[in-house]
This record gives C-alpha cells, sequence and structure tokens, in this order.
C-alpha cells in the first residue's frame, strides 16, 4: 500500500518567518563561534604584547587598524550577547521562563540588555 508522503520536498529558508526566541538561539551559537574563532588571534596579541615593550607597541598599532577595531566592535557584541543570551538559557535549565509567553518577553528582554550593555561599553571606551 502506498503511503502519501506530505513532507515538503523543497525548503526555502529564507521564507521561514522565525520567532524571536528562535533568532536568540541562533544567534547565541553564531556568538559562541566567533568567540571560538577569534580565541588564536587573541592568544598570539597576548603573547606579542607581553614580549617586550617594542612588542605591546606593535600589538597596539596591529589594534588600531580600522578593520581590526571592527572585529573588535563583533566580537564585543558576541561577547556580550552570548552571556545575556546564556544567563536566559540557564533560567530555562530551572524551569524559568518556559511559557511562550515569558519566553518571547525573555528573548525581547535579551535583545534590550544587550543593546544598552553594548552602546554603553562604546561610550566608554570611545567618548
Amino acid at each position: 500500500m502506498a503511503v502519501t508522503d506530505n513532507r515538503p520536498f523543497y525548503l526555502n529558508l529564507l521564507k521561514i518567518r522565525l520567532p524571536v526566541t528562535g533568532f536568540v538561539s541562533i544567534l547565541h551559537r553564531v556568538s559562541g563561534l566567533l568567540m571560538f574563532i577569534a580565541i588564536p588571534g587573541a592568544v598570539f596579541l597576548f603573547d606579542l604584547s607581553l614580549q617586550s615593550a617594542e612588542g605591546f607597541k606593535q600589538a597596539q598599532q596591529i589594534l588600531s587598524l580600522p578593520v581590526l577595531q571592527l572585529i573588535s566592535l563583533i566580537l564585543l557584541w558576541s561577547i556580550i550577547h552570548h552571556l545575556i543570551a546564556g544567563i536566559r538559557f540557564l533560567l530555562t535549565d530551572f524551569d524559568i521562563g518556559l511559557e511562550k509567553a515569558q519566553s518571547i518577553r525573555y528573548a525581547w528582554l535579551v535583545f534590550i540588555l544587550e543593546a544598552i550593555v553594548f552602546v554603553s561599553l562604546i561610550v566608554g571606551v570611545f567618548l
């Protein structure tokens, strides 16, 4: 007997409308990956800065490049997002915020807190 298969054979990921909780989850994974990828560069710059006073100046010159400043801002965002979203996920492990309305509220709270912390750190560093 033939069974009809109602599953889609082509799934256009650009047409799927993800809820805000899905964006928090995906960005949490992306931020973790960015931090992992940045480890070798951070270790290299840290090692260079500890070699001598000249190495420290060289590391400062490297970090003053506009491209690396942009990368630093992206990494700062990833650390902040990963921390705040990670706290949200830890709360779900303790059965806090599992209801749909609470989950959506906490996901928006992650984005709001992340923006506040990110902007305040940028203002504190660059101004």
